[in-house]
């Protein structure tokens, strides 16, 4: 197995979030994490990089465990992260916004890998542009290419979509479904769009108050489960 959580529970400060949450994802799965707003799916990506403020339970990277590892070491076990609202550093320019992710590197090797100009040709014709000009369907191809850099076996991605034109929606589906089913990358992603999860998605976690509540094969996601636990 990749990466496993065994009854994982996460706090900020006092405040439990994420509750007994237990998962395993495979070498070369898609694994889309659903529910409501404000359920802990944003938690689980934070909980995987350490970026909550305490964790209990187990988390496994392949056979070394990490829950008491700092982020950027589990960064450097090959996990490549897009945050919510992509994180980008908008004074920096294109290039030194990807470079960031080549620090996590095993190789420390302080290059741009040549994947992510290949996949994306507007950052390789922009790479001097200030990172705040850019759209938000630009940004978030930043974001991914600099998640990539980190040269990860897994890209954990929070609502890759959200806030997207529906025809850069389509672009980084099938940005994502190369780099996952080409590439071999292990995907996690948190997604509101449940035709996205279902075109890229090999498993499911569906969430609820801080539980998996449902999971499985992405064709066992019927449209009453979706119903029960993402409909407002």
């Amino acid at each position: 197995m990749l990466l496993s959580f065994d009854k994982v529970s996460s706090y900020y400060g006092a405040t439990q979030i994420l509750r007994n949450v237990s998962f395993d994802l495979e070498q070369g799965q898609c694994l889309c994490v659903l529910g409501r707003n404000g359920v802990g799916k944003t938690t689980i990506m934070r909980t995987i990089m350490g970026l909550t403020d305490r964790t209990t339970g187990s988390i496994t990277m392949g056979d070394e465990a990490i829950a008491n590892k700092p982020p950027y070491q589990r960064a450097g076990y090959g996990i490549g992260y897009v945050p919510q609202g992509r994180g980008i550093l908008a004074d920096f320019t294109v290039r030194e916004n990807i470079l960031l992710g080549t620090f996590a590197r095993k190789d420390s090797a302080p290059e741009i890998p040549e994947l992510c100009l290949r996949i994306f040709p507007y950052l390789r014709e922009n790479l001097d542009r200030r990172a705040g000009l850019l759209s938000g369907g630009q940004k978030q191809q930043l974001a991914i290419a600099r998640a990539l850099a980190v040269g990860p076996q897994v890209l954990l991605l929070d609502e890759p979509t959200e806030g997207i034109q529906p025809n850069i929606v389509h672009e980084i589906g099938e940005i994502l479904r190369m780099l996952n089913k080409e590439l071999g990358i292990s995907l996690i992603l948190t997604e509101q769009h449940i035709k996205v999860a279902r075109k890229l998605g090999d498993a499911f976690l569906m969430v609820d108050n801080g539980r998996v509540v449902a999971r499985g094969p992405i064709d066992e996601m019927t449209d009453e489960l979706v119903e029960r636990h993402m409909t407002i």
